[in-house]
This record gives structure tokens, C-alpha cells and sequence, in this order.
């Protein structure tokens, strides 16, 4: 992340006399500024680009860690979870991410910076992970379709810094609700000490395939763009950068892009809020499953407040009408007392060294995910704090009602020993299962990556005993002490409750020899006996063209059922929850809410009984049912069924 090493960073170390959002600090952003994109195009087929790739050279570079004023006055941690119970689900699969010594069709590849800054998205087949600064394209058993490449590859021909810089600090997100992939970094190289504008340089796949084209877009900032972060909500894509005039922080930024047009290929605007130099590290919400938020419901931006609070913003764009945009907030969160893990510096031990780890607790750790159950909406995230009893734990929180008064439902500090547990990525499954990834270390420890999570039937504010995804076997030394800079944890769109997990680990001692490690895991009480029709029916729709090939009562049992709940929206095509019921700690089975229906449908118009043609369709099968558990031969009533088929034949216009 950040200008390479040439640049001076001043990073600042303040203890504020003032918490830092105020009533008055509340004030402190510049109304809405609209950005049009730069440029925009459509690239060949990404398969047919020949990928671009990081060779070996000499001045290998440590990515200067560029920080914000925040509170480094702590407060007791009453939340520390010390011990466990359960274990977390056991690893279901793993491979190799991006390393050193990483091989795919591109080539071997050849750590040039550091930290890492992986980040990984998981769609229908593919998995794309990106890091500092190359990505892959991988199938969902690990082998590599693409790359490693420079993630400029994705800008070949499309001209300026978005082609000629490949700067890092990338993310990469899957919009499940149109089958897109999106993937990001800056353009900053170039633009230093010049009059050129820095520009984010965003690319949309045209398709759900990975390896096709993209549109492509690049948007001008003339303040440094850095860290950023992408959020999919229904109407844009939102992102959060910290910004810096030179080598100075100068606050926060909140951009939401015209989601619609760069899904169409269309010149695009963002529309972004400015915050003062009083806050920084902010996360726009994540979208995950396919139950859209409430009609109108703002993006939810979260950042750290206080050593007992964290700050919500919430931000409604209107690209239609600039004027009618709002960013407000922050609204304050009480949350249980918590100290910055090593204040928010370096203090991460590890074994054999006495190098020690940056912390990045300074700031909230990617994702902020996003979940509407239909009975209440959650926000879950992480950041890393300092148990009373020492080492590092992983504060996290579930919180609720964020579009009312938004409130931690329930939160604890992860510390069930004294290693230090830091760099987490959080997510909530379907059902309320929430996990939990991170790196672990200690003095007698190299950095491993482990995880652990809770299903709605644990006591509220408890984790499970954790489960390590890949040991480490080497640490980080030569004076090197950034790491990771942030992880991924994400959901499988097929089935909305396998866990995927990407961070960085060591094989052996050194520098600038990091690897990544992709993992995935899913809790035993989410199962696909728990998933209504419209569930199973989705796993089978890897595509748009597919989801289309469907029987008209199957597109109209859909169409009604979004009519009835009232989400009769153009991207959701698969099932909609409706009223939970059962379960416990608040979620619960979502059950499918039959629609009433007519004379085309399952039910008929007028009294809502099943109509003759469906009864005597069941009298068939529960012939058939019967027979086959008295294992007698397979003789079918066929006058049964043909009475069926001819009365719903009749029946339909």
C-alpha cells in the first residue's frame, strides 16, 4: 500500500485530548463532489492478453504503512472471551494462493513488494485472488486459468497510468447479484510531483467469467487515494480512501460509482463526501447473499471512534440528481472498552527474531459484510486490540439496526491465550453462523493463519475454539515488519454458507519471501436439507444464461413471489426471504413464502386449494412413494398422471 519507499511518510502518532467525532465533528465533511470517469472502454478477452508479470529486480520495495491521527488512549477490555468450548468446523480445502515461488501459466512469481495486501473474491467457479501487485484467476479446486499477471494486464491498451503504473493496493469483489467481477488498484506512480491527477482505475467483467473482458474505467483524484476499499450495494459500488495532500493525512473519503452504467459499459460518475482530518480507516458495507437491503436503504460506512465507541455514516447517492445525495453521521456505537493492539504500531512477535509485526489496529479490518435476515439487518467486522492479560486478540462485533439506532448486539475480544491473534477478515453465513480469520503468532510462533466462528445457538459474544488453516514455518525478518495489511474472508454464492479465507504466511525465514494460503470451511448446521427449492435451484445457475433457461411457471412462481414481498428488482432472480421462524439467538431458518395462485399456477385464484390437476399429480407420486418403500416393481398409474397433465393443460390459456 502507499508511494513506493522514495516517498517521505510522516506517519502520525497522536494522542487526541478529544474523541474524535464530536457534535461539532460531525460537521466537519464538504458537501457531495461528482467525478465523471476519465475514460472508459471495453477490453479484449483478458484469456487473449498475454499477461504481464513482476520480474526479478534489485530495489525490492517495503510499501511505507501511511497512518491517520486516532485515539491511542485506551480503555479495560471487559470483552475478552478466554475460554473455549466447541471447535470450529474442520478445513475442507486448500491450495496455494500468490507467493514466491508461485507457479501458473504466466510463469513463477517473484515477490517484489511487501505486504502482501491479498485479497480474494469467490464466485460460481472461479476464485480470484488479488495481491501487491498481481492477481490469478484460479477454478474453486485451486488450479490457475490465468496469471499470476500484473493487475495492469487487466489495462493493456486501455493508455494512461491506469496502463502504464501498476501500483497496488488492489481489491477484488464479486457482485452476486449481476454475475460481475470487479477488480481495483491506484495509479500513482506517475503522478507524483506532477499536475496529473492520481486516478482509481476500476475494471467490471463483462460476464461472470473471469477470463473475458472488461469495462473498464479510470477516475481522477488529486488527492492520494490510499487504502482503498470496495463495498457492492444494489445501487453503487461504494469505496473508502484515506487521503493525503502530499505527505500529509487530509481525512477520509466516501465515494459511491454509478453501479448501473459501468454494468452496462457506460461513461460513469462517482459521487464522493470528504471527511475532515478527524477520521480515517473507514469501510463502506458488503452485500452478502441475494436478500437486498430494504428499498432505499443508505450504504453503512463503519470506522473506529473511541476506546469505547465506533462511528457510523451512512451514505444515499442519487445519480440521477447530485443535490438529493446525503452523507450523515457519524453516529456513535458504544462498544466494550477496548487498548489498540500495540497502540496501533509494531509489537508482533514471532519466533526465532527479534523482528517484530506491524499491528494495523488503528483502523476497522476489511470486510464491514452486510446481511438482511428480513426480521433484522447485520453488520459484522473486526480490529485488533490488547487484552488486559497480554498478547493481541481479535475484537469483533455483530451489529444491529443500523438503518435505526444501531446498537452491538453482541461483541468480544478473541484471547483464549496470550499469542497474539491480529490482521482479521469477519462474515456471517445465511443463517447466522459467523466466522472469523486471522494471523496468529508469538514468540515461539511463526505467523500461522487460523479461524474460528459461532453458530446462533452459542452463547451471544462467544467464538469456538479455533482451527488452524496452514502453520507457518518460517518468519519475517531483515528488518521487514509489515504484514499482511489486510485479509479476505467471503461467502460462496452457491450455497451462501462456505467460508472462504485468504491471508499471507511464511514458509521459511526471511524477507520478502511471503505466500498465501487460500482455505475454505462451512459450519455443520448449514446443510442443504436446510435450503428451500428456490435455494437448491440456484446452486444449478452458474450463470446468467442458465438462470434463463427455465420453465415459465418456474419465472412465474419468481416473478410473484417478488411481487409479494414487495423486491420486484431487475437483479434479483433467485428466492427472497421472507418472515424467519425457529432457531435461536435471533436467526433462524428462512423459510419460503408460497405465493397464492392463479389459474396458471399451484393454486387456484379463488379459494387457494390446490387445483384438481396438482391433486392428482401428488395421488401419482404418493403412489410411486409407496411402492418404491415396499420395494415393490415400479408400476405406474399412468391414467393418473395423464389426468393431471390434461387438467392443467385445461386449465392454462
Amino acid at each position: 500500500m502507499g508511494k513506493p519507499a522514495r516517498v517521505l511518510v510522516v506517519i502520525f502518532a497522536l494522542t487526541l485530548a478529544f474523541p474524535l467525532g464530536g457534535p461539532a465533528a460531525a460537521q466537519e465533511q464538504h458537501g457531495v463532489t461528482v467525478i465523471p470517469s476519465s475514460k472508459n472502454d471495453v477490453s479484449p478477452r483478458l484469456a487473449s492478453i498475454p499477461p504481464q508479470t513482476e520480474g526479478a529486480r534489485s530495489d525490492r520495495r517495503e510499501r511505507p504503512l501511511r497512518g491517520f491521527p486516532h485515539a491511542t488512549a485506551g480503555s479495560p477490555d471487559a470483552a475478552v472471551q478466554s475460554t473455549v468450548s466447541v471447535a470450529a468446523p474442520a478445513v475442507s480445502s486448500a491450495f496455494e494462493g500468490i507467493g514466491q515461488g508461485f507457479v501458473g501459466p504466466a510463469g513463477t512469481f517473484t515477490v517484489q513488494y511487501a505486504p502482501p495486501d491479498t485479497n480474494g473474491a469467490v464466485g460460481p467457479n472461479h476464485f480470484v485472488q488479488t495481491v501487491n501487485v498481481s492477481f490469478a484467476v484460479f477454478n474453486k479446486s485451486g488450479a490457475v486459468l490465468y496469471g499470476p499477471a500484473k493487475i495492469n494486464t487487466l489495462f493493456t491498451g486501455f493508455g494512461g497510468l491506469c496502463e502504464t503504473d501498476n501500483d497496488g493496493d488492489p481489491s477484488v469483489v464479486y457482485d452476486q447479484l449481476a454475475d460481475r467481477w470487479i477488480i481495483n488498484q491506484f495509479a500513482v506512480s506517475g503522478a507524483n510531483g506532477t499536475s496529473i491527477p492520481y486516478l482509481d482505475c476500476i475494471a467490471v467483467s463483462t460476464s461472470g467469467d473471469p477470463t473475458g473482458s472488461y469495462f473498464r474505467y479510470s477516475f481522477p483524484r488529486s488527492y492520494f487515494p490510499d487504502y482503498p476499499k470496495l463495498g457492492l450495494w444494489p445501487d453503487a459500488y461504494y469505496m473508502s480512501t484515506n487521503d493525503f495532500s502530499g505527505n500529509s493525512f487530509a481525512g477520509a473519503t466516501t465515494w459511491a460509482f454509478d453501479r448501473a452504467s459501468m454494468l452496462a459499459g457506460a461513461p460513469a460518475t462517482a459521487q464522493l463526501f470528504h471527511l475532515s482530518f478527524l477520521y480515517g480507516g473507514l469501510l463502506p458495507s458488503t452485500l452478502d447473499g441475494r436478500t437486498l437491503p430494504p428499498a432505499g436503504s443508505p450504504n453503512y460506512f463503519v470506522s473506529l471512534g473511541d476506546a469505547a465507541s465506533l462511528y457510523l455514516w451512512r451514505f444515499h447517492v442519487d445519480f440521477a440528481n447530485s443535490a438529493n445525495s446525503t452523507l450523515t453521521g457519524p453516529l456513535s456505537i458504544p462498544v466494550a472498552g477496548y487498548t489498540e493492539l500495540c497502540n496501533g504500531g509494531t509489537c508482533v512477535p514471532q519466533a526465532g527474531t527479534t523482528q517484530q509485526l506491524d499491528s494495523l489496529a488503528d483502523r476497522v479490518m476489511y470486510r464491514l459484510a452486510y446481511r438482511n435476515f428480513g426480521d433484522h439487518e447485520s453488520l459484522v467486522v473486526n480490529h485488533s486490540v490488547a487484552p488486559t492479560a497480554g498478547g493481541g486478540g481479535v475484537r469483533w462485533y455483530e451489529i444491529r439496526s443500523p438503518a435505526g439506532t444501531p446498537t452491538a448486539y453482541q461483541q468480544s475480544t478473541y484471547a483464549p491465550d496470550t499469542r497474539y491473534r491480529w490482521m482479521g477478515s469477519a462474515a456471517m453465513d445465511r443463517v447466522g453462523d459467523i466466522a472469523v480469520g486471522y494471523s496468529l503468532s508469538s514468540a515461539t510462533m511463526s505467523p500461522a493463519i487460523a479461524y474460528t466462528g459461532r453458530t446462533p445457538s452459542d452463547p451471544l459474544g462467544t467464538l469456538q475454539a479455533e482451527t488452524i488453516l496452514t502453520s507457518g514455518t518460517g518468519s519475517q525478518n531483515g528488518g521487514l515488519k509489515r504484514w499482511g495489511d489486510y485479509s479476505s474472508l467471503a461467502l460462496d454464492p452457491t450455497d451462501d454458507c462456505t467460508f472462504w479465507y485468504t491471508t499471507e504466511y511464511l514458509t521459511a525465514s526471511g524477507t520478502f519471501n511471503w505466500h498465501t494460503r487460500v482455505g475454505t470451511f462451512r459450519f455443520a448446521n448449514d446443510s442443504d436439507d436446510r435450503r428451500g427449492p428456490a435455494d437448491r435451484r440456484q446452486r444449478h445457475w452458474p450463470d446468467d444464461s442458465q438462470r434463463d433457461n427455465r420453465s415459465a411457471r418456474a419465472r412465474q412462481w419468481e416473478r410473484s413471489a417478488r411481487v409479494q414481498s414487495g423486491l420486484a428488482v431487475r437483479d434479483l432472480r433467485v428466492h427472497v426471504h421472507v418472515r424467519p421462524s425457529g432457531g435461536t439467538d435471533g436467526h433462524r431458518d428462512l423459510p419460503r413464502q408460497r405465493p397464492l395462485r392463479g389459474r396458471h399456477g399451484r393454486h387456484d385464484h379463488r379459494n387457494g386449494v390446490p387445483a384438481q390437476g396438482d391433486r392428482d399429480d401428488r395421488r401419482c407420486r404418493a403412489r410411486r412413494r409407496e411402492r418404491a418403500e415396499r420395494h415393490r416393481p415400479q408400476r405406474h398409474d399412468r391414467r393418473a398422471c395423464a389426468r393431471g397433465r390434461e387438467r392443467r393443460h385445461r386449465d392454462e390459456p
